[in-house]
């Protein structure tokens, strides 16, 4: 990963989790090793109130790369501050049976200087697959 402090917090964001997708997500073998050039061993993430550590994100991966087909990732904004990062993006994810969910997400991350993400709260909410947040 580029470091933080050496790319636009917008491209910053969108090179993260679309290469960490690319790499991990549809990557195959163990991810283990791709994972942790993405999060620090000790990460502590809230998504919707649901306390995440490396383990159970590791461990979400597998259903994952089961079901997803294709996703994207469009960052809206982003502004950073030292080794923090705000965003706002849209996940849209193709599902192996085809359905198409879209998520608009409102980050808040703690990245270490070599690009990897140590802390990280999320906020989602799921918008209908005929509109598109702005």
């Amino acid at each position: 990963m580029i470091p933080l402090d050496r790319t636009d917090p917008k491209q910053f964001i969108a090179d993260f989790f679309t290469n960490f997708n690319d790499e991990v997500v549809h990557g195959g073998g163990d991810p283990g090793p791709a994972m942790d050039r993405y999060y620090t061993r000790d990460i502590v993430q809230y998504a919707d109130g649901v306390r995440l550590d490396y383990d159970r994100l590791l461990a979400h991966i597998k259903p994952v790369r089961k079901n997803l087909v294709e996703g994207r990732f469009d960052v809206h904004e982003a502004v950073a501050d030292g080794d923090r990062i705000a965003a706002r993006l849209t996940i849209s994810a193709r599902m192996r049976k085809g359905a198409m969910i879209i998520n608009e997400v409102y980050f808040f991350g703690r990245f270490t200087p070599d690009g990897r993400l140590a802390e990280a709260h999320q906020l989602t909410r799921t918008i209908p697959e005929s509109s598109s947040p702005s």
